[in-house]
């Protein structure tokens, strides 16, 4: 045990007493360090809750967040959407205003983009059948298609009325101003209702048939009697008397060609003494039936000729838009060929391109079959009128050159039609006009064979007599070859035209062999090349006068004849000599 020393035990108590003193105080400062503990206690309590409540509030911020991403989602797909719907319900809903126009409104011009906008619409909505709203609206639109139908069943009826009734009408305005006009009408119709664009093609080729046939009745009709005063029958070179064919007739040789004079009116008919060459009148029924055939076949070509199918607008955020679709195998092989051949190589072109070229010129060329067919059904009187008139000029058959002349207005008008790319009219007066080439190569040889038989002296036997000749006889011979000759190259362009120009060789040698015959009659060897010198002489000057053209045939003529001469005068020399001898 330890024993305290006195000093030790004053000190404690020297240093306890204070602390008595101060209970009080430590009292009090126990009591607030108690009550900041119960304060710590209650903040640590409060901590741990206010803990638990912003977990619970994280946690619940974490789910508004997610929710708040799917309803932004869901905001964007609507809005990717919000157009190519917005253009689906633009495309397949029917405003009030458009079937208002459809059902309550007679047609007219507000039709135009009426009926085009309904078509667009009707397309759409066969395309969108999947969709129930457009298979809601598909008996509405279908109501309207047939109610338009029928509208312009009766629309078209009506405008060919007036063509049906009455030939005055003039047809080339009312196809120009009114019918192309309205062609959107008729196309509406090829496509939606198929039926009714037959009947209403249909009414209009009867009614521009009758229009044609009684105007071109009549026009012939007019032309005929007019004809009948002007008889111009052939007449071989030996036998012609008339003064005409002592003349190059230019006014007459003018109808070889489609510019010139004006066309015979059919009142002109009325005035009985009023005339024109056959020529004219050929050239008058000609020009006329060009104007109307190529501008109704190129009527019916623009009309009748409609697309397949409509343009659709369908814009590319479309809902089931084709851009969004994948190319097939086929589409992506044409596509990489084309590609590759801009870049080095041989340019390759592969099948499917070719076969889509075959398939349009097979679209193409059956197209303007249809067009053929559809004009010869309305000119197909037309046709008939023209070729019964050109039957009629050649019965009984003219003479040589108003023949050329009408053979040279059909060449004329082939080239003019070709211009206006009209097929079947080209074929048409093609046709025509190789039944000609017969009539006149007939006639030619008639005028050899006169020629022929004179040169010969027409004896055939020992007991018939030789036709005897004289020099009115060949120089007027002589004078209508020349005119014969130079009117025939006036209507000739081309250098080398076996046709014509075979023929007139035969008649110079035939006139030669006439000229020698003629002087070989004369005894005195002088006065036999004078002879000879005369009519070689008349030749060269009606030549010379006559030949207006620069044509290397003619050149040729004027030569063969100035040799004749030429020898004549050498013969003349040499006589004269003799004689002095």
């Amino acid at each position: 045990m330890q024993v305290l020393r006195p000093e030790s035990s004053i000190q404690s108590l020297t240093f306890i007493k204070p602390d008595r003193r101060r209970v009080h105080d430590f009292l009090q400062l126990h009591e607030q360090v108690q009550t900041s503990v119960n304060l710590l206690d209650s903040l640590e309590s409060f901590l741990s809750t206010f803990k638990k409540d912003l977990s619970a509030v994280s946690g619940q911020i974490s789910e508004l967040q997610d929710r708040s991403k799917a309803i932004e989602n869901r905001l964007k797909a609507r809005r990717r959407i919000e157009k190519p719907l917005s253009s689906l319900l633009a495309d397949i809903t029917i405003p009030p205003a458009l079937a208002t126009l459809i059902l309550d409104s007679p047609v007219g011009e507000p039709w135009i983009e009426g009926i085009e906008d309904f078509e667009r619409r009707l397309v759409t909505i066969k395309a969108r059948s999947r969709v129930k709203a457009a298979r809601d609206l598909g008996e509405v639109a279908e109501g309207l298609r047939i109610v338009a139908a029928t509208k312009l069943r009766a629309f078209f009826l009506a405008l060919f009325e007036p063509i049906r009734s009455n030939v005055t009408t003039n047809m080339q305005v009312i196809q120009t101003s009114v019918l192309l006009k309205y062609n959107g009408f008729f196309a509406f119709l090829q496509r939606q209702a198929p039926d009714v664009a037959h009947e209403v093609q249909r009414s209009y080729v009867g009614a521009a048939r009758v229009y044609y046939e009684t105007g071109f009745r009549r026009y012939a009709r007019s032309l005929t009697l007019i004809k009948a005063r002007f008889v111009e029958k052939h007449e071989n070179i030996v036998a012609s008397e008339r003064e005409k064919d002592l003349q190059v007739d230019l006014e007459r040789l003018a109808f070889a060609k489609i510019v010139g004079p004006g066309v015979t009116l059919a009142y002109m008919a009325d005035d009985k003494s009023h005339k024109e060459p056959i020529e004219a009148l050929l050239r008058s029924l000609l020009l006329v039936f060009l104007d109307n055939a190529t501008s109704e076949y190129t009527f019916v070509k623009t009309f009748f000729s409609v697309e397949a199918s409509l343009p659709t607008k369908e814009s590319s955020n479309s809902i089931l838009s084709p851009s969004l679709q994948s190319p097939d195998r086929a589409t992506f092989a044409d596509q990489r060929s084309v590609a590759e051949s801009d870049y080095g190589g041989q340019r390759v072109v592969s099948p499917g391109i070719v076969n889509s070229l075959s398939a349009a010129e097979t679209a193409s060329k059956e197209e303007q079959a249809g067009t053929d067919a559809l004009w010869k059904q309305v000119m197909d009187p037309v046709m008939t009128y023209c070729e019964s008139f050109l039957k009629s000029t050649l019965d009984p058959i003219p003479p040589a050159v108003p023949l050329l002349t009408m053979i040279r207005l059909m060449e004329d008008v082939v080239v003019e039609v070709q211009k206006r790319n009209c097929p079947p009219v080209e074929f048409y007066v093609f046709a025509l006009r190789l039944q000609m080439w017969p009539v006149f190569q007939k006639a030619m040889a008639e005028n050899v064979d006169a020629l022929k038989k004179l040169a010969e002296g027409g004896s055939s036997g020992y007991f018939s007599r030789a036709i005897a000749t004289s020099d009115a006889g060949v120089s007027s011979i002589c004078k209508r070859y020349t005119i014969m000759f130079s009117s025939f190259i006036q209507l000739t362009e081309q250098e080398e035209e076996t046709m014509i120009f075979a023929n007139l060789l035969r008649l110079r040698q035939e006139l030669t062999k006439l000229i020698l015959r003629h002087t070989n009659s004369i005894t005195d060897v002088v006065k036999r090349a004078t002879a000879l010198l005369s009519i070689y002489d008349s030749l060269l000057q009606g030549l010379s006068k006559d030949t207006l053209s620069a044509h290397p045939k003619s050149q040729q003529e004027i030569a063969y004849w100035a040799n004749l001469h030429e020898e004549a005068k050498r013969k003349i020399v040499s006589a004269s000599r003799q004689l002095q001898r």
